[in-house]
């Protein structure tokens, strides 16, 4: 069993000695770069290749699985923080969508006026009043058009009045010298008979 775990390390340590020159060069980020990077450099050599101490193998081992650990606990928390990102992103959205909507209503009862009730817009509302302000000048044309008309025709009807009544005063004076003339006449035939009886 330790043979074979020394085969094993003797083949990771074998490939890490590859990059080893890279190594010293490097900034190291992780706790298990560190520990290869000590390993490889407390290791003793031996017929060409490298001996390391089995404690220290075991070690970083051990700091791997820590380190492979604190990774995954990180990725679970990392996912949480991205899930609850998105969550917090559908919510601002919802919230933008739910203002906008009100934004508009706003606008529209901005723009909206109020007549007997009912809301118009202000483009309608113009057109409206545009719209009953030429219905009352048509109206007003009209009744001043019949009016003119009636007027015309009371005064060709007075005119043919002050006719009639001139027309009828002539006749009246005619008939009344006709009348006193028969009146005359008629006294003087009474006269006449009474002289005869005389």
């Amino acid at each position: 069993m330790s043979n074979k775990i020394y085969i094993v390390a003797a083949f990771v340590i074998a490939s890490v000695f590859q990059m080893n020159a890279q190594t010293d060069s490097l900034k190291t980020d992780t706790p298990i770069q560190d520990e290869f990077t000590s390993l490889i450099k407390e290791s003793n050599n031996y017929q060409g290749y490298k001996v390391v101490d089995y404690d220290k193998l075991i070690e970083l081992r051990n700091t791997t699985r820590s380190y492979i650990t604190e990774l995954k606990e990180e990725i679970v928390v990392q996912k949480n923080t991205v899930d609850q990102q998105n969550d917090e992103i559908q919510q601002l959205k919802a919230d933008l969508d739910s203002t906008q909507q009100d934004l508009q209503r706003v606008t529209e009862e901005k723009d909206a006026l109020m007549f007997l009730g009912m809301p118009f817009s202000k483009g309608g509302y113009k057109a409206m009043m545009w719209g009953i302000v030429g219905a009352l000048v048509v109206i007003l044309l009209i009744i001043f058009f019949r009016y003119k008309s009636s007027h015309a025709a009371t005064k060709d009807a007075q005119q043919k009045l002050d006719e009639t009544e001139k027309e009828f005063d002539t006749y009246r004076s005619k008939a009344l010298e006709k009348e006193q003339r028969l009146g005359r006449m008629l006294q003087d035939e009474r006269n006449k008979s009474n002289n005869t009886n005389i």
